[in-house]
């Protein structure tokens, strides 16, 4: 049997990815807010105090401070992220805050952004606790644990940005670097730094969001595989990891 090539390979060139954009699910990040404002009004309970009583009550009463740690406070671990020095200290951590927060939030969800927020706090007191005695107050370590969190949330969904991934979480590495190595100077509290992109990234590592696309193009959303149970398990791996270290710091100070 005799064939004839009819023309050009039948054959079609395979056909190239397209980006499609993808709406972020569409949130109010009424928790950033609530934790902005509430750090304000802690702010301006600092000024007023102050102006009354010539000395700084919250810091009297929440500041890091090893010796009351160690004699039962153990609230000091939490109430230094709402306490600042200065307009500056505050000003500039609020802003991260804003930065960060709203963009991790609708990402995130309310209740997980919040939980996300205190146990970064938490780990970067008791990281503060275990390697230097200063005093020590700020939302810094809170924030270096959402800076944590979104370089994983980037890296998890890393299929979903395409070519922008890799600049994207280059951007979280520099900013990363450039903090902690201006952490350096005196009177900057880095170990809560580290703390707190320690506490920041483990939760995220656990419990952060997982996204999927599903659906048929156009009618695409995103869908988050981690489930409830892997929230709460990473919750309580962060907790229960920095709440044995703030223990064996207690029973066996080495600083």
């Amino acid at each position: 049997m005799n064939s004839t090539p009819a023309g050009p390979s039948a054959e079609s060139p395979p056909s190239q990815p397209k980006s499609v954009p993808i709406t972020i699910p569409a949130i109010s990040p009424r928790v950033t807010y609530g934790i902005l404002g509430l750090t304000v009004f802690v702010y301006l309970l600092q000024v007023v105090s102050q102006a009354v009583f010539g000395y700084d009550l919250p810091v009297a009463l929440g500041a890091k401070a090893n010796e009351y740690i160690r004699a039962g406070e153990f609230w000091r671990f939490f109430t230094p992220m709402l306490l600042h020095g200065s307009i500056l200290h505050i000003g500039f951590n609020m802003y991260a805050l804003y930065i960060f927060g709203i963009g991790l939030e609708r990402r995130y969800g309310h209740s997980r952004f919040l939980v996300l927020y205190l146990l970064s706090g938490f780990a970067g007191s008791v990281i503060s606790f275990l390697f230097s005695n200063a005093y020590s107050i700020g939302a810094s370590g809170a924030i270096f644990g959402l800076i944590g969190a979104e370089g994983i949330f980037l890296y998890h969904n890393r299929e979903l940005f395409g070519n922008q991934f890799k600049q994207a979480i280059g951007n979280i590495v520099f900013v990363v670097a450039i903090n902690l190595f201006l952490g350096l100077q005196p009177g900057i509290d880095n170990w809560g730094h580290i703390g707190g992109l320690l506490g920041g990234l483990m939760f995220a590592w656990f419990a952060g969001p997982h996204w999927v696309l599903e659906g048929i193009y156009p009618s695409l959303r995103l869908v988050d595989r981690r489930e409830g149970r892997e929230v709460v398990l990473g919750s309580a791996i962060v907790l229960i990891v920095f709440s044995a270290l703030a223990i064996l710091g207690i029973l066996f100070p080495f600083v």
